[in-house]
């Protein structure tokens, strides 16, 4: 079958953007606040920040290298330099295929609170059964989620100049609407406590579990371990910087994750007292805490847009980046048109997006390892199959291809200052730091400990 022509991105700022909208999604505005105010607050994201620029630094250099040397998305790139070490590329390849149906089903749940708060409904959605009536429901979140998924493949199906022109439009809107949001939450009266506990590390919070939870944290937000990163550098061209882009994404990304914290946690202490217990409601935050909050606001339905539409920004372009990374492995590995590849990604959406949606109400007695559908497929990505694909490319670095390798890839366009800081972490932190997340994610959830 003839060979597909692979695209790439017009220049360093498409590239930028993208990766960009890749990592700003959910994972910073959704899950970083949740976790920032369970794990300590301003200790929690100290520890973000310093894994971010160092393991974090490393690894997306690590899959983008390995992209660009050979121009293939994971399962190829893997492939191509090592044929015996293939099987490596085909974890990171899969990883994408199983996250994007459940995560489109957060932006269908995302674009629900958006059409609710624009129709004047912030008084409904704050309502305490909410959010578990609206999921447990069979056909409606179903129709939110076909929604979500026909947004991200009408980007997706033009290829990389439609990825591309979606990041440069959405990113800049979703850092504006952050920054408007953010301003109106740390004004807030009572909300001076809110930055305390945010803003100024405490150690009498830090704990083993902040630590771990900061790891999971930055896979989850950087795109390490998708496979996007490896789909992406396939896409950039060997004069572009790659060093300098990187840190602007960290930048970017660490930015975006400050302002979400900005946006969440003043407002939830403002109204609510400082309450620990709101604090610590976990991934309900921002759909049964926030709209709360909303509510309670003036202009609570205008407020209560911006956000859900900033919020759908945030995921649409993430899961554009999960949907490319796995449609170009139908086209690199079976040579398949783009449209063929769209059409395939988005029925395997659907096939396991539906039962996920179902998995709240009429499937919920369908509990795989003790989970709910949804819940399984994110402990399988998340807590299991990501850091065994970040494992695997450590290996892959620095014990098959060698480290020089990515090296002189990288030096090709870049200076490549924090080249000794690569070398150590590849070889020797990173392993240990993700076998951490790994044990500690299996042995809490079959009950061994709890945290």
């Amino acid at each position: 079958m003839k060979e597909h022509q692979r695209g790439s991105f017009s220049g360093k700022l498409g590239y930028i953007m993208a990766v960009a909208g890749s990592a700003v999604g959910l994972g910073n505005i959704w899950r970083f606040p949740y976790l920032t105010a369970k794990y300590g607050g301003g200790i929690f994201l100290l520890v973000y920040i310093i894994l971010a620029v160092t393991f974090g630094y490393t690894l997306v250099m690590a899959e983008t290298a390995i992209g660009r040397k050979t121009g293939k998305s994971a399962i190829s790139a893997f492939g191509d330099l090592s044929k015996k070490h293939k099987w490596m590329g085909f974890i990171n390849g899969i990883i994408p295929m199983l996250i994007v149906p459940y995560y489109c089903v957060i932006g269908g749940w995302v674009l629900k609170y958006f059409a609710v708060f624009l129709a004047g409904g912030s008084s409904y959605a704050a309502q305490d059964d909410f959010f578990t009536g609206y999921v447990s429901q069979v056909s409606t979140p179903i129709i939110w989620t076909i929604v979500f998924i026909g947004a991200v493949l009408l980007f997706v199906i033009f290829g990389v100049k439609g990825i591309e022109r979606a990041s440069k439009f959405l990113m800049p809107i979703l850092a504006v609407l952050s920054v408007i949001i953010a301003i109106y939450s740390v004004t807030r009266p009572g909300a001076v406590e809110g930055l305390k506990y945010y803003l100024i590390p405490d150690f009498k919070n830090f704990s083993i579990m902040t630590v771990v939870a900061a790891l999971g944290q930055m896979f989850y937000s950087l795109s390490i371990a998708m496979g996007v990163l490896f789909a992406y550098g396939s896409y950039m061209d060997k004069k572009i910087d790659m060093e300098a882009s990187v840190k602007q994404i960290e930048i970017f990304d660490i930015a975006i994750a400050f302002i979400a914290g900005l946006m969440i946690i003043p407002a939830v202490f403002s109204f609510s007292g400082g309450d620990s217990s709101v604090l610590s409601a976990g991934p309900s935050l921002m759909f049964v805490t926030l709209p709360k909050v909303f509510a309670s606001m003036p202009f609570g339905n205008v407020i209560g847009s911006i956000f859900f539409i900033l919020v759908f920004f945030a995921a649409l372009t993430s899961a554009i980046s999960l949907m490319e990374a796995s449609i170009s492995v139908f086209m690199d590995q079976f040579h398949l048109d783009r449209k063929i590849g769209c059409i395939i990604m988005g029925l395997i959406t659907l096939a396991i997006g539906i039962p996920c949606s179902l998995g709240f109400g009429i499937w919920e007695h369908i509990t795989p390892l003790g989970l709910g559908i949804l819940d399984f497929f994110d402990f399988i990505t998340n807590s299991i199959l990501m850091p065994i694909a970040a494992l695997c490319t450590c290996y892959f670095v620095s014990r098959v291809i060698g480290i020089k390798t990515i090296i002189d890839e990288v030096k090709i366009s870049s200076a490549f200052k924090r080249e000794k800081l690569f070398t150590c972490v590849i070889k020797y932190i990173a392993p240990i730091c993700i076998l951490a997340i790994l044990l500690s994610s299996l042995l809490s959830t079959f009950g061994v400990f709890s945290f």
